[in-house]
């Protein structure tokens, strides 16, 4: 199916009946397809962690996993294989240039530090989803940054009092016992 049709990302697991992932994955390669791989197996040594990312699997998953963790990782997949868009981001008033690095709420600049800056960034490219502090510290942080769920608060409380002086504020938005989204609803 990878071969003749076209998806965002495919989980494949590594002991299938019949051929191993493994296969499956560098088959893939072979065709010149570049969707995701994400490698899902129980095998844990390093020489099958090896083998796979070094046969063509984006990434290499062991079990046991959260469907958090999984989740997480298709995104991060996901957000590595889109390509990089050079177009302003634009809700209502508010306005994102990714060129010049810059955020204008009409003709008014905003000054923004560099994580509010990537926050805003991220969530503005993902508007009305809602993502979690873990989700989001994976995301703009990085997966292997280690600071507490809460920085996430203090620098969306950060942004949102920037954005207040030019009120849009609400755009950012808290879901309760679920974390945060950007929305102009």
């Amino acid at each position: 199916l990878a071969l003749e049709h076209s998806f965002d990302a495919i989980v494949l697991d590594v002991m299938l009946p019949g051929r191993d992932g493994f296969e499956v994955c560098r088959d893939i390669r072979r065709a010149g397809k570049r969707t995701p791989i994400i490698l899902l197996t129980a095998r844990a040594e390093e020489r099958d962690k090896i083998l796979g990312l070094d046969g063509g699997a984006d990434d290499y998953i062991t079990k046991p996993f959260s469907p958090r963790e999984l989740l997480s990782r298709i995104n991060a997949v996901l957000r590595r294989a889109a390509p990089p868009t050079d177009e302003p981001l634009v809700a209502g008033d508010l306005r994102l240039d990714p060129v010049s690095h810059r955020v204008f709420v009409g003709e008014r600049e905003i000054g923004l530090g560099p994580t509010e800056y990537r926050l805003l960034k991220f969530l503005m490219e993902n508007a009305d989803r809602v993502y979690s502090r873990t989700q989001l510290l994976d995301s703009v942080w990085g997966q292997n940054v280690y600071v507490e769920e809460r920085t996430v608060d203090v620098h969306v409380r950060r942004l949102r009092k920037v954005l207040e002086e030019f009120h849009v504020d609400q755009y950012i938005q808290t879901v309760r016992g679920a974390g945060y989204r950007f929305s102009t609803r």
